[in-house]
């Protein structure tokens, strides 16, 4: 089968284009990139929902990539501790590489159909816990083995794939397919594909946070007051929600430590 994310651009000379025809060009395409995910949506709900009913058990998400796709993921998981108060380690990021493969690239480390599995075996894995693989053309060694394995012992399985009828795919019970076309610059997978990815993990961590009741109303009540920026925010989130000053809402924030046990407490009180 011929591979979407390699096939041939449909624009061609780019070098002859003027900066703003380029620019014009690559935003075209990238604006189909929303569209092909929602056609992904009923895939996604139903990955979604097999992921919360684990993690309410206690279950952790593992994603699993390399490259572009490994990074992303590495991206996704990191934010979820400061944004919504979860603990490390409840979402995790693995690259092919290991941490080095995130700011540089590690020959040949995607090629390793056994290490996925053995990254993922440091954290002593359980049944009730999820591998997310992510790969744009959905042949990634270091993702098939490690959705392969996971699969064999017990873990949910699922997958972000660009490509239709993908090994990656065939390994995951609960495939997330979003097929974008062809590249901009052909093969170039960290633009239209990347940006899918990026797009449908937002919309993986942020309902599976939500469906754990990790946001009240549509505040992130959680989440850690890492800088002034986010005293700032969770001070006015206190002071909106309970209708008083600045100066009690930061007083209360400073006591209790976050929006959730500041309001709580006050209403108790």
């Amino acid at each position: 089968m011929q591979s979407v994310t390699e096939s041939q651009s449909h624009y061609d000379h780019l070098e002859q284009m003027s900066i703003h025809d380029l620019l014009v060009n690559i935003n075209n395409e990238d604006k189909t990139v929303p569209l092909a995910v929602e056609k992904a949506i009923p895939q996604l709900e139903a990955l979604i929902g097999a992921i919360v009913a684990r993690m309410k058990q206690g279950g952790r998400l593992f994603y699993i990539g390399a490259g572009t796709s490994g990074r992303l993921g590495i991206v996704d998981a990191s934010e979820c501790p400061p944004t919504y108060g979860v603990e490390h380690g409840l979402v995790v990021g693995l690259i092919a590489g290991g941490d080095t493969a995130i700011r540089k690239a590690v020959e040949f480390a995607e090629d390793d159909f056994e290490q996925a599995w053995k990254d993922i075996g440091e954290y002593l894995p359980n049944e009730l816990d999820t591998v997310v693989g992510i790969a744009a053309s959905g042949r990634t060694p270091y993702v098939i083995g490690g959705l392969k394995a996971a699969r064999a012992n017990g873990l949910l399985t699922g997958c972000i794939v660009c490509n239709p009828g993908s090994p990656v795919a065939a390994e995951a019970e609960f495939p997330v397919e979003i097929i974008v076309g062809p590249e901009f610059v052909t093969g170039s997978t960290r633009m239209k594909s990347g940006t899918a990815q990026k797009l449908a993990l937002n919309m993986i961590s942020t309902t599976v946070m939500i469906q754990l009741g990790r946001v009240r109303g549509n505040k992130m009540v959680d989440m850690q007051l890492s800088n002034l920026k986010l005293v700032d925010r969770g001070t006015r989130m206190v002071m909106n929600q309970l209708n008083i000053s600045y100066e009690e809402a930061s007083e209360l924030l400073k006591k209790y430590g976050s929006v959730r046990r500041a309001v709580d407490n006050y209403q108790a009180g």
